[in-house]
């Protein structure tokens, strides 16, 4: 006997306030839909998979290029939703799991735990205990406590017996009964459900809110690093502040080598190549440019591109001059043209004892390491 696996798919998803379904948000470069379906397609248990889209989002679904799973057309409820998606499911599946898309953390042992109890008693409803206290208004206006131990939050997957949860769906579009749950539908019908309870379970929770997305937000690190000749006939720029001294650092626009690589550390955590991609040293325009004009041309493509900055932490290696006493300043100067607190940029200077052509002040290096905030 086959195993099937439906992902619902279909909602707006109006409460998260992203303006399309949550479901196509995306984190990492996956969306909530191909994250929540992953677990089902690598655990080996399901022989196929049916995703239930909306009209609306068909195109948006076939974009993303899943293989092997057939689409269901949304409807109006869940219910019309979960049934649409089961008259898809070949007539010799024994065993079939529902799931919602907007829960991406499911764990693989999760999904088995399910699946055996369904193969066993006919269900297997993944939930948790119910951690909080739980008040119980009627309709009178009195307020009753139900024992704590006793209630559970139902999740999903839910597993059930292919032909009991079809027909169950059948009576209860014949009846317009509405739940919000397979499982309501399953005990109304068909029988008792079994609850599956599973250490995991608590990290199965489902996006719904917008402050929900948090947990599904990536962050991105990224390392950068330059290095330039010191010269004669320069200016000592960094981090945009014009440093007295005798040398200035040799370079096509005007050799910022701190900024320089913190603008790779910051393209190199969104994958968006380098300064040298970017800011070619063949083009005239970019000669004796200010890099932090360069800086902000970089931070507006990482907004673009869905990125914002969580904290910078740059490290100057020269052994000459000294510039502990200008760290503020340029501290001011990145936060200001990447758009953060002035608390989230690190300037760092060191030496290297006299050591290599930083010691022996033939040039300057510096490192720059960036975390990322992928925004939803």
């Amino acid at each position: 006997m086959k195993r099937w696996c439906i992902l619902v798919a279909a909602g707006k998803g109006e409460r998260a306030g992203l303006g399309f379904n949550k479901c196509f948000a995306k984190s990492g470069g996956i969306t909530v839909l191909e994250r929540a379906l992953r677990p089902f397609t690598v655990c080996g248990l399901f022989d196929g998979f049916t995703v239930v889209v909306s009209d609306e989002d068909i195109d948006r679904f076939n974009g993303l290029h899943i293989r092997n799973c057939i689409t269901a057309r949304g409807g109006n409820t869940r219910t019309q939703s979960v049934y649409s998606g089961l008259k898809t499911v070949p007539e010799d599946t024994g065993i079939v799991a529902i799931h919602d898309a907007a829960r991406p953390f499911v764990s693989v042992d999760a999904i088995k735990a399910a699946v055996l109890d369904a193969e066993k008693y006919g269900s297997g409803v993944l939930c948790a205990p119910v951690t909080d206290t739980i008040k119980r208004v009627n309709s009178d206006g009195s307020v009753e406590t139900p024992e704590r131990s006793s209630l559970f939050a139902a999740q999903t997957p839910q597993v059930f017996s292919f032909h009991d949860i079809l027909k169950a769906h059948a009576l209860a579009l014949k009846d317009r009964f509405e739940a919000t749950d397979d499982a309501a539908l399953f005990e109304k019908y068909i029988s008792r459900v079994r609850l599956t309870l599973h250490p995991e379970a608590d990290r199965n929770i489902k996006l719904t809110s917008r402050s929900d997305f948090e947990s599904f937000k990536t962050m991105r690190i990224g390392h950068g690093f330059d290095a330039h000749r010191l010269t004669g006939d320069r200016r000592l720029i960094l981090c945009g502040v014009d440093i007295p001294y005798e040398k200035g650092l040799d370079g096509h626009s005007d050799a910022d080598v701190a900024l320089h690589a913190l603008m790779d550390a910051m393209l190199g955590a969104a994958a968006l190549g380098d300064i040298g991609k970017l800011f070619p040293d063949s083009d005239e325009q970019y000669r004796g440019i200010s890099s932090v004009l360069l800086l902000r041309k970089v931070n507006e493509l990482l907004a673009a591109n869905g990125f914002s900055i969580s904290n910078a932490d740059i490290t100057i290696i020269a052994q000459r001059p000294k510039l502990a006493p200008y760290a503020e300043k340029m501290r001011a100067n990145i936060a200001d043209a990447i758009s953060c607190d002035i608390s989230a940029v690190s300037v760092k200077a060191t030496t290297t004892e006299k050591m290599g052509y930083e010691g022996r002040g033939e040039g300057i290096s510096a490192h720059a390491v960036v975390l990322l905030n992928e925004e939803i």
